[in-house]
């Protein structure tokens, strides 16, 4: 009998991880709350988790974004919006066969152990079935991370998660919370309709430019940039870039980062603080009714305020001991086999930090087929807390010790780490070792 598993979810994440199970002959069954493919990718989608904006684009390059082996369609804008992308991935669905597999307005209640080496998913329906496998690709943008003064502030109050359209916020004072591309993206939205949209940075940010001398600038990085580098150069890179095209942070309102950070661009964010369409604030030390106080000891008064502060991951139908966190921190190999659970595997875990997230889902896909297959092998529990403790050190040692960076991902480092895993795995699987007398 041959293999059969399951995976949760048909967005990005596991519709890749369909494809490269279905080329290895492996029994597939994906199961989607919702009734469309596409997760967060779909606007209004009716699994309720996606956070898509109407204005949302691709913040990375679609031709570094998409699937290794199915780019965006000749002729496709350099940034994808929302839509693009759907028709993107159900495009890709239909290419590789998947969508005859996949058991949509299916909801996931329980991922459980049923006995050794099998998996028991359950259905909200009561219905349940066993697998070898079980992937789980759900996304990590579901259960908004809010900020410990939200009831104090009187005035209309939501996560970015919901927001969706700049027409309720007309006329509005609106105070934008956070750095991040949802962030810059909402205020750059609204801006044009409110009466004032205030940026509130907690932390440093660099602000780089969406595109330099007529190309992306994720390219002009590509070539400056060298993987053997140390972060300091590259910063230093950065910094110039962005003060040849927006000039220095502080002039701005925001401070110039020293440590790294995950890059943050928008196409027109600092024309609109040129034109004076949103201002920049440091980070809040406290709220009382509708009045906001930066930690500078300056206040404003706001009617609405739109926080983009992130997301929990949230994995409801694994049992708390088996889900892979410990606070923020991930603890899985490599993003996605679980240390204690053989047979469990995740993908999409991360925020990549400069790249394309849904080329890095298609990577550790390719990988989990093989594990599932036994093309490779899954490493011993040594070489498994071994790798999760450099990562942890590589994370320790280059990023904030913030929440926002628990996912945060060096595509070059990453990658690193993925080819030193393949070579382990082919020459375990070449050089078995000899029975002992």
């Amino acid at each position: 009998m041959g293999m059969r598993v399951a995976v949760i979810g048909a967005g990005a994440a596991g519709l890749c991880s369909a494809k490269y199970l279905l080329a290895h002959n492996v029994d597939t069954v994906v199961y989607e709350m919702g009734s469309c493919i596409g997760g967060l990718w779909v606007f209004g989608n009716d699994n309720g988790l996606s956070p898509a904006y109407d204005s949302l684009h691709l913040n990375s390059e679609a031709r570094v974004t998409a699937y290794k082996d199915f780019p965006f369609p000749q002729g496709s804008p350099l940034y994808p919006d929302h839509r693009q992308v759907r028709a993107y991935l159900e495009a890709y669905a239909e290419q590789f066969g998947i969508t005859p597999h996949i058991r949509f307005r299916s909801r996931v209640t329980e991922v459980a152990p049923a006995g050794v080496g099998r998996w028991r998913v359950s259905l909200q329906d009561g219905s349940s079935s066993e697998f070898d496998a079980v992937v789980v690709g759900s996304g990590h943008q579901g259960l908004p991370a809010h900020p410990n003064w939200r009831h104090h502030f009187t005035g209309d109050y939501q996560h970015a998660h919901s927001y969706r359209i700049p027409e309720p916020f007309r006329g509005k004072r609106v105070l934008v919370v956070g750095m991040g591309n949802s962030a810059v993206d909402i205020a750059a939205d609204i801006c044009v309709v409110t009466q004032s949209t205030t940026l509130s940075a907690r932390s440093p940010v660099l602000m780089m430019p969406r595109m330099m001398f007529g190309v992306p600038t994720s390219r002009v990085l590509g070539r400056l940039e060298k993987p053997w580098m140390p972060w300091p150069v590259r910063r230093t890179i950065r910094e110039t870039l962005t003060r040849i095209v927006h000039g220095r942070m502080e002039q701005w309102g925001f401070v110039t980062p020293k440590s790294r950070t995950h890059p943050t661009s928008h196409p027109s964010l600092i024309s609109h603080f040129v034109w004076d369409r949103i201002k920049a604030k440091p980070g809040i030390a406290s709220v009382n009714g509708q009045q906001v106080t930066f930690v500078d000891g300056t206040n404003e008064t706001y009617d609405s305020v739109i926080v983009a502060t992130g997301y929990h991951v949230d994995l409801p139908f694994l049992a708390p001991q088996m889900r892979p966190l410990d606070g923020h921190k991930l603890e899985l190999f490599l993003r996605v086999v679980h240390p204690s659970h053989p047979g469990l595997y995740f993908l999409g875990l991360f925020n990549v930090a400069g790249g394309g997230n849904i080329r890095m889902m298609d990577d550790q896909a390719e990988w989990v087929a093989k594990l599932v297959t036994g093309e490779l092998a899954r490493p011993d529990q040594a070489t498994i807390l071994a790798g999760m403790g450099e990562e942890q050190a590589f994370l320790r040692k280059h990023f904030p010790a913030a929440p926002r960076y628990a996912l945060e991902l060096d595509p070059v480092f990453y990658r690193q780490q993925l080819q030193r895993e393949f070579q382990r795995a082919r020459s375990a699987r070449n050089n078995p070792p000899r029975n002992s007398k």
